[in-house]
């Protein structure tokens, strides 16, 4: 019996409370499950679960084993990180990430590229979503966010950051004017995104917030589309500059209100757990940070002194 592969597997029903759950997120047939428990229980001479034909709930001795093989499985992946670190093993296998459209289209498709280019034992399947995704259910390894603050209960490491700034088209700008202050926004047709300042914008400008209330005839859940009715003379957007850099760099679009800064976000790569995290997820992670840095390469030439 793999011992380690048996743990796993307990505490992999353990969390989902169901076999079938569990060989679904293990890609195991159910009777494979079954059988790495039944040696499992048979080596620590114990019954680790309670089984109805309706539910499984773990025994005394189960929840007692459950922690231990916790522990037992996480030095087993540090273990296996710290070896594959020192070693020129090629990696291998498939890696299901998620991220918005937005952030794909326009950072990670090319990151992917490159990866990938170097592993060619790698195959990664990009799922871009405009929603956030439950890893554990749509057996997801990687989730690229953008937040201003993660749920503290998430695994995450910090990858870069996300600032935004206000853009229009020449021709929308022609039309209406540029606004001098933050408060002239409120005159202007604002495009928001359902959730980043959907009705009220937050700037800065000398140390001091400033909070206006915006509004326009269009929304939408993703900055993708924000994007391109900005470019078509549409009104004013908030826009992530990792989206935004090459259209302000050919004059497509302007910078509006320049002087005012946008609390930015971080950009976080979130798993599932740090218990079984493969040697391939943990390389990915570590070469998107490089790839971006603090201060990624899309910023430098809007922000040459540093954002403020």
């Amino acid at each position: 019996m793999d011992r380690m592969t048996a743990m796993g597997v307990f505490v992999e029903v353990a969390e989902r409370g169901s076999l079938t759950a569990a060989a679904e997120a293990l890609d195991m047939s159910r009777a494979m499950v079954t059988r790495y428990l039944a040696e499992l229980e048979d080596w620590l001479g114990v019954r680790l679960f309670h089984r109805t034909t309706r539910r499984i709930s773990l025994t005394t001795p189960g929840e007692q084993a459950l922690e231990r093989c916790r522990k037992l499985l996480e030095l087993g992946a540090d273990l296996q990180a710290a070896v594959a670190s020192d070693t020129d093993a090629p990696l291998h296998g498939q890696l299901r990430l998620t991220c918005s459209t937005s952030f794909g289209q326009s950072q990670l498709a090319a990151a992917v590229v490159d990866y990938v280019g170097r592993h060619p034992g790698v195959r990664i399947d990009m799922l871009l979503l405009d929603r956030t995704v439950n890893l554990i259910e749509e057996r997801v390894d990687l989730a690229i966010r953008i937040s201003h603050e993660l749920d503290p209960n998430l695994i995450a490491r910090r990858l870069t950051t996300c600032r935004s700034l206000l853009c229009a088209s020449p021709d929308y700008l022609a039309r209406r004017g540029a606004p001098v202050r933050a408060e002239e926004l409120a005159a202007h047709d604002c495009l928001t995104h359902h959730f980043v300042g959907k009705s009220l914008w937050h700037l800065r400008r000398d140390g001091r917030e400033v909070a206006v209330a915006v509004g326009g005839g269009i929304s939408a859940n993703e900055a993708s589309v924000l994007l391109q009715a900005v470019r078509n003379g549409g009104g004013i957007a908030m826009l992530p500059t990792y989206q935004a850099a090459g259209y302000l760099a050919r004059g497509e679009l302007v910078a509006v209100l320049p002087d005012y800064d946008i609390p930015p976000m971080g950009i976080f790569g979130v798993y599932a757990t740090r218990r079984l995290m493969p040697p391939l997820v943990r390389s990915f992670l570590d070469f998107l940070a490089g790839r971006f840095g603090e201060e990624p390469e899309w910023d430098r030439d809007l922000f040459p002194a540093g954002p403020g």
